[in-house]
């Protein structure tokens, strides 16, 4: 635990309880990390886009070749499966239910397409990157497709295609025959193409929100730029948690704090509690 994570508790907890609105929480893929699950732009030599080009995660890459990009989502889902939650996802609940019990509310935004924050217990939450434990018809206007629906991963066969990946074994729709595709927003889809994104959500928590706190997260999506603008404009308590120190363009009126979030979130959360 680093020296200065009992003084950013202390900090985080006063901003926490005196905030006049709800407690915005946002939380990237820094946040999963001590779960074992990669990051995506950290500075860790496995994080995913320093290994793999982003354009595995487009509309194009599943148009031209449905196979391989499902077959390259199965294997990093393979990883966060197992995964558990670590102290940081357990003591988000626990600050979320403060927040709601006791305090100016709360909502959480995550990034994240794993299930750690549902498996600790957060309940008031946007998962506004999809979630990879579902699939979805890839055509739109399917009623298992864009812009509403979609059905559960575990519902369907995919050992075929774990197997032996082909046209053949592709997932299919059960209501259209199209194959399958993950139930998470690629680079070149935009936010409003899917009801579960709840993208207009965020937007009235922008302007809502007393404070917000930035988990784990690398500022590099639309959503985050969003938040910042918005938090910024208003003047409102902003920090962020990122034991790799300082990733926003000079001049945001952001705290950072270098301290590992399953260090830090527990001490703020026992604060709270006294």
């Amino acid at each position: 635990m680093s020296e200065e994570t009992p003084t950013y508790a202390a900090r985080l907890a006063a901003a926490i309880a005196a905030s006049q609105g709800p407690v915005l929480a946002v939380t990237g893929a820094g946040v999963s990390a001590a779960s074992g699950i990669r990051t995506y732009r950290g500075k860790e030599p496995d994080a995913v886009w320093r290994q793999h080009d982003v354009s595995m995660a487009t509309v194009a890459t599943w148009q031209r070749d449905p196979v391989d990009q499902l077959a390259w989502y199965l294997e990093r889902f393979a990883a966060v499966d197992t995964a558990k939650p670590n102290q940081g996802h357990f003591a988000l609940a626990k600050i979320e239910r403060h927040c709601l019990e006791r305090g100016p509310g709360f909502q959480l935004v995550t990034q994240n397409i794993d299930t750690l924050h549902e498996q600790a217990g957060s309940r008031k939450m946007i998962k506004v990157h999809g979630t990879g434990d579902r699939l979805r018809c890839g055509r739109p206007g399917c009623v298992l497709g864009a812009p509403t629906g979609s059905l559960a991963r575990a519902g369907i066969e995919v050992d075929a295609f774990r197997d032996a990946p082909g046209p053949e074994t592709l997932p299919r729709c059960p209501e259209c025959d199209t194959p399958l595709r993950v139930h998470v927003l690629f680079f070149d889809e935009y936010y409003s193409d899917h009801d579960d994104y709840r993208y207009a959500e965020v937007e009235t928590v922008a302007v809502e929100a007393g404070m917000m706190l930035f988990v784990g997260t690398s500022f590099a999506v639309g959503v985050t730029s969003l938040l910042l603008q918005a938090g910024a404009a208003r003047q409102i308590p902003m920090f962020s948690i990122d034991p790799g120190g300082p990733r926003l363009p000079p001049g945001l009126p952001v705290e950072v704090m270098t301290a590992p979030a399953e260090d830090l979130l527990p001490e703020v959360e026992e604060l709270l509690r006294r």
